[in-house]
């Protein structure tokens, strides 16, 4: 390969890309500075809420550059995750889903193997190909692990717009995909960004049950279940526990509502296969886990990292919400399993356990 050449090798990297399992290959410069302004403002509202590493970090999110000396490009990739036996019809059975109190709720994406390996193993062999071809470089693979503004970049890139709600859109794959990078020193030619396609629809902004995306592309976190049941380590608010209804792992209200999600595409990798019954699973079995149970079954999941007390908070909070849909003479399972863990060693499982058993029918 000409080191000039880089053209023609951009071209045979996105089709490097796709025989590594990538749906879409992109790439872009790192100039993220028009985005360090809204980047301050949302850091000094404190929509972060407990995600100290974000304003740890601060500026440097918006400088990828920083992250790989001499780097001046970004390889965006997109993957899609709908699990490869996904019928047709999903968002139809996940809004089916959501409305049966006693069944739980985990966001799709969590369902099968964690993305971070999947994802970071997919991009370093993207990365050895092409070392492979034209010999050492320099380049860090990324995918959610590091201080980078992935969303922004992979705008920039033509992957997809913002949407709203602040996730990533594509016009032929929704929003169900995950985002990766190789931050590179290598001066590839950029591609040119995606126009916005959102238009005047508002639908994931007012479908959101408590209401985190509190402007258009500006969401307060601290309102957000998927960071309330994934990223907050303490107790629940409880003014928005009973919001979070059966939801016990992220959310994914703001894409089934999202009308560019028909064009969502299942992905090809047998790693988002769903894994222990994760799309089917009730609430008080899965409470009924052990630690062992938890750390076991949950190997290799990106649910495991939240750690098994917060799992059985969130459950908690579920089982209490599905409590107080119940007549009283249907709680008896409910109130079993919660009774399980009164005396649970951790005072935070403790006290959501304790609001759960004192939600009912005659509390909404």
């Amino acid at each position: 390969m000409i080191n000039d050449n880089y053209a023609i090798l951009a071209l045979r990297i996105k089709t490097w890309g796709q025989e590594c399992g990538f749906s879409d290959v992109r790439i872009t410069d790192l100039d993220l500075s028009s985005q360090e302004d809204g980047l301050t403002s949302w850091l000094a509202a404190g929509y972060h809420g407990e995600m100290a590493y974000m304003a740890t970090h601060g500026m440097k999110r918006a400088r990828a550059a920083e992250l790989v000396p001499g780097s001046v490009r970004a390889i965006m990739v997109r993957m899609d995750y709908l699990p490869p036996e996904n019928p047709g019809n999903w968002r139809e059975l996940e809004w089916e889903r959501s409305g049966q109190a006693q069944q739980a709720v985990i966001s799709i994406y969590a369902r099968g193997r964690d993305y971070h390996k999947v994802l970071r193993s997919r991009l370093q062999n993207l990365a050895e190909k092409i070392a492979t071809e034209i010999g050492p470089f320099g380049y860090r693979v990324f995918t959610d692990s590091a201080p980078v503004m992935e969303v922004a970049l992979a705008e920039k890139s033509g992957l997809g717009w913002r949407g709203k709600h602040t996730l990533m859109l594509s016009r032929h794959a929704g929003s169900t995909f995950f985002l990766g990078e190789i931050i590179t020193d290598l001066p590839l030619p950029i591609d040119q960004p995606e126009s916005d396609h959102c238009g005047s629809c508002s639908a994931c902004i007012d479908i959101c049950p408590t209401q985190a995306i509190i402007a258009p592309f500006k969401l307060d976190a601290r309102r957000c279940i998927s960071y309330l049941t994934i990223e907050l380590k303490t107790s629940i608010p409880v003014a928005l526990r009973p919001l979070i209804g059966n939801r016990v792992y992220g959310c994914d209200d703001c894409q089934l509502c999202c009308p560019w999600n028909k064009f969502a595409q299942t992905g090809t990798q047998a790693d988002f296969s769903v894994r222990n019954g994760l799309d089917k699973a009730s609430m008080i079995d899965l409470f009924s886990w052990s630690e062992a149970d938890f750390m076991h079954k949950l190997a290799g999941s990106p649910i495991r990292r939240i750690g098994y007390i917060s799992w059985l908070r969130n459950l908690a909070v579920g089982l209490g919400n599905a409590r107080r849909t119940l007549a009283a003479h249907d709680t008896g399972a409910i109130d079993r399993a919660l009774q399980q863990q009164l005396t649970h060693s951790s005072e935070l499982v403790r006290e959501h356990v304790i609001w759960a058993l004192q939600q009912s029918s005659e509390s909404t």
